[in-house]
C-alpha cells in the first residue's frame, strides 16, 4: 500500500496529496498547485471522497490496482519537467462502460466551458467511440498537461474498440476521415491492435490526433523501423533506448538477428498527426513497460535514469518525483514507474516521459525474474 495512505484516507486526499508534492518538483505555483488539485477532485467526482479502505470504484486497466489517476513527467534538456496526469472521469459509474463514457464526456465538456476550448474534433466523432453498448477494457480518459497559469493543455483518450476489437481498424480510419486525415490510416506501420485513439483539446501550438499501436513481441531492430514521420527520427537513438529499458545486450552481446523481443507486456507506438496534406505523422512516441521487464522500482528507476542521463536530461528531478509518489523503498514493490517514453514531434527537441503509478489501492511485490533478463543470462 502507498506510504502516504493513513487512517481512513480518501482517493481524492491522497491523489491531490501526490499531485501537491509533483507540482512542487514541476516548479508550478502554490496558486497552479490550488488550482489543479481542483481539478482533479472534480474529475474524480463522488470517487474523490472514496475510501481507500474499500476496493478501487471500477475495474479501469488505466493503472495496474486500478487506480483511476496516473502521473507522467516529460523530460527535456536543461529544463523542468512538464507535469500531467491522467483521469478517468468516468471511474465512479463502475464497471458500466455506458455511463463510464457519458459521464467522462460531461466532464470534458466542463472543462471546455471552463477554459473556453471547443469541443467540435470530439463531437465528431463521439458516436465512434461512445456507442450506446460499448466493448473493450475502457470508454475515456482524460490527460492534463499542467501549465504555469492555471490552465492545462487537455488530451482525450478514446477507445477504438467500443464496436468490437474486430472493427477498431476501421473505427480509426473512420476517425481520422472525419477530423480531416483521409490519408494518415495507410500510413501506419503494421500492428497487432488499436489501444488508444487520442485529441488533443484547446490551447495548442499544433493540436495532434494520435493513434496508438500495439507491438506484442517487439525487437531492437523493430523499435527503430516503425516510424513514418518525417524527417524520421534516428534508428540508432531509438535501438538504444529499447535496449537500456529492455535490459537487452549492446555491442558485441545483441542479436542482430531480432531474436531479443519483449516476452511480456507488448511495447506500444504513437503516431501523432499535426497536418492533412501528407498523410504522414508529424511525430512518434515509443512507450515500452518497463514495469514488467524488472524485478522491482529500484531497477526501473536505474534504466530511467540511463536514459535521461544519455539525453542530457535532469534524473535528480526523477528521484525528487517519485519520492512526491511514495516513500515505499523502490526494492519493495514493482509498478511505480510503469512506462519509459522516448518521444520525437517534428520541430521539436526530443524528450523522455516517465510514467508513474498512483498506487493507490496496491503495490505489487517484487518478482523474482524477469523475461528479456533470463533469456540474455542463458544466452551468456
Amino acid at each position: 500500500m502507498n506510504g502516504f495512505r493513513s487512517g481512513e484516507a480518501l482517493l481524492g486526499d491522497l491523489t491531490t496529496g501526490q499531485l501537491t508534492r509533483l507540482c512542487h518538483v514541476a516548479g508550478l505555483s502554490e496558486a497552479d498547485m490550488a488550482a489543479y488539485t481542483g481539478v482533479l477532485i472534480e474529475s474524480l467526482g463522488a470517487t474523490a471522497g472514496r475510501p481507500l479502505a474499500l476496493p478501487p470504484p471500477s475495474h479501469t486497466f488505466l493503472s495496474d490496482d486500478h487506480s483511476p489517476v496516473e502521473f507522467s513527467l516529460a523530460f527535456l534538456p536543461g529544463q523542468t519537467p512538464d507535469l500531467r496526469v491522467l483521469v478517468e472521469p468516468g471511474c465512479s459509474s463502475g464497471n458500466d462502460l455506458a455511463e463510464n463514457g457519458r459521464t467522462g464526456l460531461r466532464s470534458i465538456h466542463a472543462m471546455a466551458d471552463r477554459w473556453g476550448f471547443s469541443t467540435d474534433q470530439l463531437d465528431r466523432i463521439e458516436d465512434l467511440f461512445l456507442p450506446p453498448s460499448p466493448e473493450g477494457p475502457m470508454a475515456l480518459w482524460c490527460a492534463l498537461e499542467l501549465r504555469p497559469g492555471g490552465v492545462p493543455g487537455v488530451k482525450v483518450y478514446l477507445n477504438p474498440s467500443a464496436n468490437g476489437a474486430d472493427r477498431a481498424a476501421e473505427t480509426v480510419r473512420e476517425a481520422l476521415a472525419r477530423l480531416g486525415h483521409g490519408q494518415a490510416f495507410d500510413s501506419l506501420p503494421r500492428a497487432e491492435g488499436f489501444p488508444f485513439f487520442a485529441l488533443d483539446l484547446g490551447d495548442w501550438d499544433a493540436p495532434r490526433v494520435k493513434v496508438y499501436l500495439r507491438h506484442p513481441g517487439m525487437s531492437p531492430a523493430e523499435a527503430g523501423s516503425l516510424p513514418r514521420m518525417t524527417p524520421a527520427p534516428g534508428r540508432e537513438g531509438l535501438e538504444e533506448f529499447f535496449r537500456t529499458v529492455g535490459d537487452f545486450p549492446t555491442g558485441d552481446l545483441a542479436d542482430d538477428e531480432g531474436a531479443d523481443r519483449l516476452a511480456g507486456r507488448p511495447a506500444l507506438t504513437c503516431h501523432s498527426f499535426t497536418e492533412t496534406a501528407t498523410g504522414l505523422p508529424s511525430g512518434y512516441t515509443l512507450h515500452v513497460p518497463v514495469r514488467d521487464y524488472v524485478r522491482h522500482d529500484g531497477e526501473a528507476r536505474e534504466r530511467a535514469v540511463a536514459v535521461l542521463r544519455s539525453n542530457d536530461m535532469d534524473s535528480a528531478a526523477l528521484d525528487r518525483a517519485l519520492a512526491a509518489v511514495s516513500p515505499r523503498p523502490l526494492g519493495e514493490g514493482v509498478g511505480l514507474i510503469a512506462y519509459l517514453a522516448l518521444v520525437h514531434q517534428r520541430g521539436r527537441p526530443r524528450r523522455v516521459t516517465v510514467y508513474v503509478s498512483s498506487e493507490a489501492y496496491e503495490t505489487r511485490p517484487p518478482r523474482e525474474t524477469v523475461p528479456t533478463r533470463d533469456r540474455v543470462r542463458a544466452r551468456l
